[in-house]
């Protein structure tokens, strides 16, 4: 393999890391999200920092996971359906458990 053409795909990869903590960060730090997570005992804090520890493939799904949050809540809406409550809930416990299992 071309060591530029190397180079660029390691970039690439790095970029798509890099994006992906930067989305859940964004997630983690909605105002909703954050009332959410309180309301749960959730110490968004402790995810925060977790999200920096998440192996490649526990990256992606929580990643997903709060791309789709985002889209959900996208529009500023003023009301919170249970859906959407629900996947909030669900990314959070979802890195809790990647974080418990690692």
């Amino acid at each position: 393999m071309d060591p530029s053409a190397l180079a660029a795909t390691v970039a690439e990869h790095a970029d798509r890391r890099v994006a992906d903590r930067h989305a859940i960060g964004q997630t983690l730090d909605n105002d909703l999200v954050r009332s959410v997570a309180g309301r749960a005992g959730v110490d968004i804090t402790r995810l925060r920092q977790s999200v920096d520890t998440l192996d490649e493939g526990s990256l992606d799904r929580v990643a997903a996971a709060a791309r789709q949050i985002d889209r959900a809540l996208a529009g500023g809406a003023s009301t919170v359906t249970i859906s959407t409550t629900t996947i909030i809930i669900g990314l959070l416990i979802l890195i809790l458990i990647i974080v418990a299992v690692d």
